[in-house]
């Protein structure tokens, strides 16, 4: 009894010091979604820390808690990952590591290559921030007074812009008379291929209604409509050609049993 709680005791002992070894340092990727900029700061001094910890993803954070030069920010948890890479997932209120039964195409678990309806135990992090998380992803909701050299100081424009048709109108504030197709060439960028030439290169726009595209839809209808309007024919005729055997099939029967009732007769007569 004594050993192991003395072997307790120091398991104990070590873990402790293991955390206060890793505690202290966390990466912060700070984004500011209205510049585009996005920044890399790395916090060793565990005071500022403990106002992340027991804080959950989607949670806002004061930005004084992690500096004066933060002072008026407001930051929310996006996410972030472990020691050993793991992510954190939404939802599990936890700050440990669990292991989940995931189906495909979840967060944490793609499944590539897997039969469809399968699912696999995965390992994540919980949702809750801990010592034990090395990375963590925050996002400007609000701008304070100063200014932060990489995240506020320059605009960077959007390399790729919106493919969908509705989201192209809705950022150039168009009416669905308006070709969003001369709009998309503001996201056109040129460069060099492989073999040296010169290529530009612009969103495919996706769900653009033109008039091939209803062309198309209406000869898919007509094809459908055809489709139906002979199947229904052919049922029909296939209903038609069963009512006949059934016919024929009863006159065989009757006839069958009007020749034995004749014979049974001739025999009783013979007798």
């Amino acid at each position: 009894e004594e050993y192991k709680g003395r072997l307790l005791h120091e398991h104990r002992t070590d873990y402790a010091g293991v955390l206060a070894v890793f505690s202290c340092t966390m990466k912060l990727n700070i984004a500011n979604p209205a510049t585009g900029q996005q920044k890399k700061v790395e916090i060793n001094d565990d005071s500022k820390l403990r106002a992340l910890y027991d804080k959950r993803i989607s949670a806002e954070v004061a930005g004084e808690a992690l500096g004066e030069e933060y002072k008026g920010y407001i930051f929310k948890i996006m996410g972030g990952n472990d020691k050993q890479g793991f992510g954190m997932k939404q939802g599990v209120l936890t700050a440990s590591r669990v292991f989940l039964l995931m189906r495909q195409n979840t967060s944490g678990f793609q499944g590539h290559g897997r039969r469809k309806g399968e699912r696999r135990r995965k390992a994540c992090r919980g949702c809750i921030v801990s010592p034990e998380i090395a990375v963590l992803n925050l996002m400007i909701v609000k701008q304070g007074d100063g200014a932060l050299p990489g995240l506020t100081d320059e605009e960077k424009p959007r390399m790729r812009g919106p493919k969908r048709a509705s989201k192209v109108r809705k950022l150039f504030n168009l009416t669905k008379d308006d070709d969003v197709r001369k709009y998309v060439n503001t996201y056109r960028r040129e460069f060099e291929s492989a073999t040296g030439k010169k290529k530009s290169k612009a969103p495919k726009i996706q769900r653009l209604v033109t008039a091939n595209s209803l062309q198309r839809k209406r000869a898919e209808r007509s094809i459908k409509k055809a489709r139906i309007a002979t199947k229904q024919a052919e049922e029909t005729e296939y209903r038609k050609l069963i009512a006949i055997r059934v016919k024929e099939a009863k006159e065989r029967r009757s006839e069958s049993l009007a020749k034995r009732r004749a014979s049974s007769i001739a025999k009783k007569e013979t007798a």
